[in-house]
C-alpha cells in the first residue's frame, strides 16, 4: 500500500507491524485490566488500531479485541468496501459483515471468547452500542477501556512525533500570518474567520478550533469567536489547531496586542509573567518526572508573582490523533513521564472583567527533556499597525 493511500491518522514507516504489534499490546494491557476484551468503536482509537476508521453512527462498527484469541472487526455490509486496501485488511482480521434487518449485536456476541463477561468499550462509545453489547451478553461486565487504551496511545512512536512535529510547523506558519488578520475594527467572528482559511491553506485539513478572544473576553479560555469588534490596544487570545494529512493534530496559542494606546497597564507585565511560567514548565519536563509536577512548575510562577486565583485551568493535555488524550499536565497526576509522551505546556492568566493571556506549545519528552513541536515566536507582538 502507498503512502498516498494510507487512510488519516496512519503512520507509515512502520509498517502493518507497527499495528500487529499495538493489538497484541493492547490484549496484552486488558489483560492486566481484568478485561476479557475490548470493543473499539469508531474514532481515534479505532484508527490507531486499526489504521483506518469512519464516522460513528447508529450502524455498529467495532473491533473486537479479546484478550486470548484474535482480534475481529464487525462492520456493516455497505461499509465493508470502503475497508479495502486497510491496514488491519492487511494484517488479515477476519472481517463480519451484518445487513439492516439483522441484529448486529449478535453477530459481535458471536465472535467473543466462551465465558467473556468482562466487556471493556472504548471512551467514546455511543451508549446505544455500549449498552446494545452488554444486554446481548447476559451476565455481563461493562467497563471502560480507556486507561489502557491511554496506556499505549499516549506514548508515542516515532512516525507520529513526526506527524505531530509536521503539523505543528503547519500552525506556526498560521501564527506567522495573523498580522494579516487581526487589527482594530474587525470583529473576532471575522478575524476567526480568516485564520480558519489560512489553517487549511498551510496544510491543514480543516480548522478545529479557532480562538480569538479580545480585550475582556480573553478572560474566558474557550471563548468563541463573536460579533465583539476588536479595539485599539487589546490583548487577543489566539489559540487554533486542527488536524492535517496525518490525522494528527496542532494546538498553539499566542497572545497579541493590537495596535493603540493600551487598553490596560499591566498587559506586559501579567504576559512576562505567562511567558517565564510557561518557559519553567518546558523546563521541568525529562524524563522520570510525574505530569504534576509539570503543573506545579507552571504554577509556582505564576503563584509567586501573585496571580495563582486567575491560573483556572490544567497546564497541559496530550495530544496525537486527539486534541485532548492521555496524558494530562494536572495537579494529582503522578504518572511519570516517558520519552515520546505528548503533551501541550500552555498555563495562563486570566482577569475577569479584564483581559487574559495564553501561551502554548506542544512538547514531546525526549531524553534530554521536551523537544518542541513549535516554534511561533513567543515575544509580545503588536500587530494591525
Amino acid at each position: 500500500m502507498s503512502a498516498d493511500s494510507v487512510p488519516a491518522g496512519i503512520p507509515t514507516a512502520g509498517g502493518e507491524s507497527a499495528f500487529a504489534d499495538r493489538l497484541t499490546r493492547l490484549g496484552a494491557q486488558a489483560a492486566k485490566a481484568g478485561a476479557d476484551v475490548v470493543i473499539i468503536s469508531p474514532g481515534a482509537d479505532l484508527a490507531y488500531f486499526a489504521g483506518h476508521s469512519v464516522p460513528s453512527h447508529e450502524r455498529l462498527t467495532a473491533l473486537v479485541v479479546p484478550v486470548e484469541g484474535d482480534p475481529q472487526m464487525v462492520v456493516p455490509a455497505l461499509e465493508r468496501p470502503g475497508w479495502t486496501g486497510s491496514p488491519i485488511e492487511h494484517l488479515g482480521v477476519p472481517f463480519s459483515t451484518w445487513t439492516d434487518g439483522m441484529d448486529p449485536y449478535q453477530v459481535l456476541v458471536a465472535l467473543l471468547p466462551a465465558g467473556a463477561r468482562v466487556l471493556a468499550v472504548d471512551y467514546h462509545m455511543p451508549a446505544v452500542h455500549a449498552l446494545g453489547i452488554s444486554w446481548a451478553v447476559p451476565g455481563s461486565e461493562l467497563t471502560l477501556a480507556g486507561e489502557a487504551i491511554g496506556e499505549l496511545r499516549m506514548r508515542k512512536e516515532e512516525d507520529e512525533i513526526a506527524a505531530l512535529a509536521e503539523v505543528g510547523a503547519a500552525i506556526d506558519r498560521v501564527h506567522g500570518r495573523v498580522g494579516e488578520f487581526l487589527r482594530a475594527g474587525r470583529t473576532e467572528a471575522e478575524v476567526a474567520a480568516d485564520i480558519a482559511a489560512a489553517i487549511v491553506e498551510e496544510g491543514h485539513t480543516q480548522a478545529e478550533f479557532v480562538i480569538v478572544a479580545s480585550g475582556v473576553n480573553g478572560a474566558s479560555p474557550h471563548h468563541e469567536a463573536s460579533e465583539k469588534v476588536i479595539e485599539p490596544g487589546d490583548p487577543v487570545v489566539v489559540d487554533i489547531g486542527g488536524p492535517n494529512r496525518t490525522g494528527y493534530y496542532s494546538d498553539c496559542t499566542r497572545t497579541y496586542r493590537v495596535a493603540g494606546p493600551s487598553s490596560d497597564p499591566d498587559v506586559e507585565e501579567i504576559y512576562e509573567i505567562v511567558r517565564r511560567a510557561q518557559q519553567a514548565g518546558i523546563d521541568a519536563v525529562r524524563p522520570g518526572v510525574s505530569a504534576e509536577s509539570i503543573d506545579r512548575a507552571s504554577r509556582a510562577v505564576i503563584e509567586a508573582a501573585g496571580y495563582g486565583q486567575y491560573f483556572i485551568t490544567r497546564t497541559g493535555h496530550g495530544i496525537g490523533l486527539e486534541v485532548h488524550e492521555h496524558p494530562y499536565m494536572v495537579s494529582g497526576n503522578t504518572l511519570p513521564l516517558e520519552v515520546g509522551m505528548a503533551f501541550s505546556i500552555e498555563p495562563g492568566i486570566y482577569l475577569p472583567g479584564r483581559f487574559g493571556v495564553r501561551i502554548e506549545d506542544v512538547v514531546v519528552v525526549g531524553a534530554d527533556g521536551a523537544i518542541l513541536m513549535n516554534r511561533a515566536d513567543k515575544a509580545l507582538r503588536t500587530v494591525g499597525g
